[in-house]
């Protein structure tokens, strides 16, 4: 009877030693802009408890471009310290050899979601991660004001400059001393590559370089849509506005002091919060064309799931990606973040629709998103990128027209392109 009870116990014990066996600590590292940290925390509950992985966040700056080089430093590292990585659509192509093919593990619901986005993060045939949520940004305007002073939701760029300039007035007249009447993002970073592509790209301008490879941003209407922002600054956009990124953006239109504001759909639920000044006062609609008959243009943006190549941990975290960009993280996600689902099935989900009405809005929005030229400019693209913000920060900061810097600029990706991208 004691030999069967020692054995028994030993058997438990070999049981649990193998369980802990079984279970992986792995690290994940992710953007730390609005709530998107505090909704992972939550859903690594339930993760651990469902598979007995623990999961430690690496907490990223709220900047892509702070993120994208770290990436690129630990990447080229071999560091083993990062199992996950939360990364933006354009960076695939860079960034495809550091990490572990998914196709294999994610046959059974590939299907499920948009084809284009799947196909955005397939490179030479693999699927490098799995989507998450995709994004495009809208313009927000101020419902209340808008109706307080008898106007409609801007169509064209200068509509809005002159929609903007009069209500910032007139409200500052009315005591609201610290209203602005537009704020974007004009930091030297990504953000402003995907601002000022929308500028462009709305004017006829092209998007930097075309499919075929060819260099197209130095032309007139691209010079024009650009010299148009830099006229915002400093008279419906604050100074201030070359510094911002989207959380600057967000918080001075939060807090009631924008008439418009460019954002991406993170905002649309931090708006609504019970913190907000402008809860239930604003609405989105597409960004604005240079001239009516001109095709908005909001750029393409999205976060993925990747798993690193030197992970010690790959099935776990194969695990952990395929949990994160299941359907009912994605519609938690939709449902408490307001991001837009990369499952074709949850644009049609009553619970979706009943916490976020505004998502069929933002259809039209994602149809008409351009895609950044990373997929042409394959791993020179964050140079081309860099190249780009740069010269129009300098436009916008006075450091030269347009016209000078574009012309500059085009020389400079001539030398980057070399034969070929």
């Amino acid at each position: 009877m004691k030999y069967r009870l020692m054995a028994a116990v030993s058997a438990a014990s070999m049981i649990c030693t193998l369980n802990l066996a079984a279970a992986a600590e792995l690290s994940f590292a992710a953007s730390s802009t609005g709530n998107n940290l505090e909704f992972f925390r939550k859903q690594f509950v339930i993760f651990e408890e469902k598979t007995g992985h623990k999961v430690n966040i690496v907490s990223m700056p709220s900047s892509s471009s702070e993120q994208f080089s770290q990436y690129r430093l630990w990447l080229a590292a071999g560091n083993k310290d990062v199992d996950v990585y939360q990364t933006d659509v354009i960076w695939a192509p860079q960034l495809a050899d550091q990490f572990v093919d998914l196709k294999e593990a994610a046959k059974d619901v590939v299907e499920q979601f948009f084809p284009s986005i799947i196909a955005s993060q397939t490179v030479n045939d693999r699927l490098v991660a799995l989507p998450m949520y995709t994004d495009a940004p809208a313009l927000y305007y101020r419902k209340d004001l808008l109706e307080k002073y008898g106007k409609q939701p801007p169509k064209t760029w200068d509509e809005l400059a002159e929609t903007a300039r009069e209500i910032q007035e007139k409200e500052r007249t009315a005591g609201q001393k610290d209203m602005w009447g537009f704020v974007f993002q004009g930091n030297s970073y990504e953000g402003l590559t995907c601002n000022a592509l929308e500028w462009v790209k709305s004017s006829g301008g092209g998007q930097i370089v075309e499919p075929d490879g060819t260099i197209s941003i130095n032309n007139e209407k691209a010079a024009a849509a650009i010299d148009r922002a830099k006229g915002w600054v400093g008279t419906i956009s604050p100074p201030g506005v070359l510094a911002y990124q989207e959380e600057e953006s967000r918080g001075v239109w939060q807090t009631g002091n924008a008439v418009f504001m460019r954002n991406w759909p993170y905002a649309y639920s931090l708006g609504n919060g019970a913190d907000s000044a402008v809860k239930g006062e604003f609405d989105v609609t597409t960004l604005p064309v240079a001239a009516l008959g001109d095709r908005p243009s909001s750029a393409l943006g999205g976060w993925n799931l990747a798993v690193s190549k030197y992970s010690d941990d790959q099935q776990a975290a194969i695990e952990l990606v395929k949990f994160l960009a299941s359907k009912d993280v994605q519609k938690a996600r939709a449902i408490e973040l307001s991001n837009l689902p990369t499952l074709v099935a949850l644009y049609d989900d009553q619970d979706v629709a009943a916490a976020q009405p505004f998502m069929p809005e933002w259809k039209p929005i994602f149809q008409d998103a351009v895609p950044r030229p990373s997929a042409t400019a394959k791993v020179k693209y964050n140079e081309v990128s860099s190249k780009f913000w740069t010269a129009v920060h300098n436009t916008l900061s006075g450091n030269g027209t347009a016209a000078e810097n574009l012309e500059l600029l085009e020389a400079d990706l001539t030398i980057l392109k070399g034969d070929s991208w």
